[in-house]
């Protein structure tokens, strides 16, 4: 059976605690699907199609693509043939959450089965608007984004 997870998120911008989950994610399925989120409700620092950009510019696995999405993760879950949530978890505050977002999944498309990944220590703090947010204080984010991010936020934020 081919096993294909999604990686659903905003990702705006993607980070280094992202792509730690990225990373073990495809060690573990034989395709990982990063589904960025189209969300007309809220507007982010990157519009979908540089968050899908900066995306596929840092993540170089054979086995992981980047698309976007809009209305129903469960939807677009189904299309791929998916049944294989992956969400990361950074501290208990993110758990009460996503665990109600989990249930609420499995009701929608019973055979879903959500995975929460912890990233790695380092990144357990990290977050897009964290990032932002010291981005635009003219902090360091060098060592919590790749490359690519780094120049978009200076693009956009000078």
């Amino acid at each position: 059976m081919h096993r294909i997870a999604v990686y659903p998120g905003s990702f705006d911008p993607v980070h280094n605690g992202h792509l730690d989950i990225i990373e073990r994610a495809g060690k573990s399925f034989e395709e990982v699907i990063v589904a960025i989120l189209e969300n007309d409700a809220k507007s982010g620092l990157f519009t979908v199609p540089e968050r899908l950009a900066l995306m596929r510019e840092t993540v170089h696995l054979p086995n992981v693509r980047v698309e976007s999405f809009h209305g129903l993760l469960v939807d677009f879950m189904r299309e791929r043939k998916s049944r294989i949530l992956i969400r990361g978890l950074r501290a208990v505050s993110d758990f009460e959450y996503e665990f109600q977002m989990a249930l609420m999944n499995r009701h929608l498309y019973p055979e879903v089965e959500t995975l929460f990944m912890v990233p790695a220590e380092e990144y357990t703090f990290l977050s897009s608007r964290v990032v932002k947010e010291v981005a635009g204080l003219k902090g360091d984010v060098s060592r919590l984004v790749p490359p690519p991010v780094i120049r978009a936020l200076e693009r956009k934020l000078t």
